[in-house]
C-alpha cells in the first residue's frame, strides 16, 4: 500500500479516528496540535473538560486521553507510518501529555526508535513499555485498525457465554505489551468487585456535586439532538437492571422515566482489572493505551465491552478493588467483557474542535 503524504488531510483523518477513544463520561477531554510541514502530532489534556468532583488527580482524564493516543498510532501504523511516541516531553508544561513522531515505514527518525512510548521524565529504558514485540511492529497495530469504528460501550446484558481461556490470555498479553497487566477475578473477588460498584453507585446518587457533575454530560430529549458532539445520550444509556444490580452505570439515575425498559443482567459478569505498577501520569497514560489495547482486540474477537470506574473513583474503595492474589499494583480500570450488543455509537465533537493546525 502506497504510504500517503503527511499533510494536514491526513493529520487530520489521524485524529478523527484517535477521538473514537473512550472517556469518562464521554468528555472527550483532548486537544491536538499539528503544524504543517511537521512529522509530529502533540497530545493535550483539555482542562474545560476535567471534572474536578470525580477526577480530582486527572487520573480517569489522562486515561482517556491514553486510549486516544492508541487509536493514534493504530490509525498511523494503518498508514504505513511508525508513531514514535514520547509521554509527558516537557516537565515544565504539564498539559502536553504526549508528542507523536511519524516517521517513514523505514524507521528513520530522530532516535531511529520504533514507535515506543517512552516517558519524558525517565532515562528510556531497554524495552519501554508499548514496546512492540518482534515480528509484529507496526503491522501489528495496524491489524486493529478496523475495529476503532466498531469499539462502542454496551450497558445492556450480556449472555453466560464465557470468554475463552485462550483469548482471555491473548488480551492480558496485549495489555502487557503496553506496559499494564490485565487480570480476571476469581469468583470471591469478583464478589468483592461488585459490592464495591453497588457501594460507589449508592455514593455518587446520593452526592450532590458529583450529581451535578455527572449531569454535565447526560443528553436527553431535545438536548439530544441540540448537543449531539459529546457527553451520553438517553439511548446509550442501556436498561434499568431488573433487581436492581449490574457492573454498569445508570446514566439515567433516580430521575429515570417509569418505563425505562428493564432488563436481567448476567449474574456473574466477566470482569477485567486493568493495572500498572505505579500511580503517577505517565502510569496513567500508559493505562490507558493499555485499555483501548484490549478493547480494540476484544471488538475484534467479537467481545462487546464497558467500562466500570465507579469505585476507582472513590480512594477508600479503589484500594479495595485491587485483587490481593495478583501482584498488581494499582487498578486503574476495571472492563467488562461478554457476548451481547455491541452497544450505539455515540457522538464525537467535529475533528475541526480537537485539532490545532497552526
Amino acid at each position: 500500500m502506497p504510504v500517503r503524504p503527511l499533510d494536514t488531510t491526513l493529520v487530520t483523518d489521524l485524529v478523527r479516528e484517535a477521538t473514537a477513544a473512550p472517556s469518562m463520561h464521554n468528555a472527550q477531554p483532548w486537544r491536538f496540535r499539528h503544524r504543517p510541514g511537521s512529522r509530529t502530532v502533540e497530545l493535550r489534556r483539555d482542562p474545560e473538560r476535567a471534572m474536578p468532583r470525580a477526577d480530582p488527580e486527572h487520573r480517569a482524564l489522562h486515561i482517556g486521553c491514553g486510549a486516544a493516543l492508541f487509536n493514534l498510532r493504530v490509525a498511523a501504523a494503518g498508514e504505513g507510518l511508525r508513531p514514535e511516541v514520547l509521554l509527558l516531553p516537557d516537565p515544565s508544561d504539564p498539559g502536553l501529555l504526549a508528542s507523536v513522531h511519524l516517521t517513514g515505514t523505514d524507521g528513520t527518525g530522530p532516535d531511529g526508535r520504533d514507535g515506543l512510548p517512552v516517558d519524558g521524565t525517565e532515562e528510556p529504558s531497554a524495552e519501554p513499555p508499548g514496546a512492540e514485540r518482534p515480528g509484529t511492529g507496526p503491522g501489528g497495530l495496524a491489524e486493529l485498525r478496523p475495529a476503532i469504528p466498531l469499539r462502542h460501550t454496551s450497558r445492556s446484558p450480556f449472555s453466560d457465554r464465557r470468554v475463552p481461556e485462550d483469548l482471555r490470555a491473548r488480551l492480558a498479553e496485549a495489555a502487557r505489551a503496553e506496559g499494564a497487566d490485565l487480570v480476571f477475578p476469581g469468583i470471591w473477588h469478583l464478589r468483592s468487585v461488585l459490592s464495591l460498584v453497588q457501594d460507589a453507585e449508592g455514593r455518587s446518587g446520593t452526592d450532590p456535586g458529583l450529581r451535578a457533575e455527572l449531569e454535565r454530560w447526560i443528553r436527553t430529549g431535545a438536548d439530544v439532538s441540540a448537543r449531539a458532539g459529546d457527553g451520553v445520550p438517553d439511548y446509550a444509556f442501556g436498561p434499568r437492571p431488573y433487581g436492581g444490580r449490574a457492573a454498569v452505570r445508570d446514566f439515567a439515575g433516580r430521575d429515570a422515566p417509569p418505563d425505562r425498559e428493564k432488563a436481567v443482567f448476567e449474574t456473574a459478569p466477566q470482569l477485567a482489572l486493568l493495572g500498572t505498577a505505579e500511580d503517577r501520569p505517565a502510569d496513567w497514560l500508559r493505562a490507558g493505551q493499555a485499555m483501548e489495547r484490549v478493547l480494540l482486540l476484544a471488538t475484534r474477537e467479537g467481545l462487546a465491552s464497558s467500562l466500570t470506574s465507579q469505585a476507582l473513583e472513590w480512594p477508600d474503595l479503589r484500594w479495595l478493588v485491587r485483587d490481593p492474589q495478583t501482584s498488581m499494583g494499582v487498578v486503574q480500570m476495571v472492563i467488562r467483557l461478554g457476548y451481547g450488543p455491541a452497544g450505539p455509537q455515540t457522538p464525537r465533537r467535529p475533528v475541526e474542535e480537537v485539532l490545532d493546525l497552526a
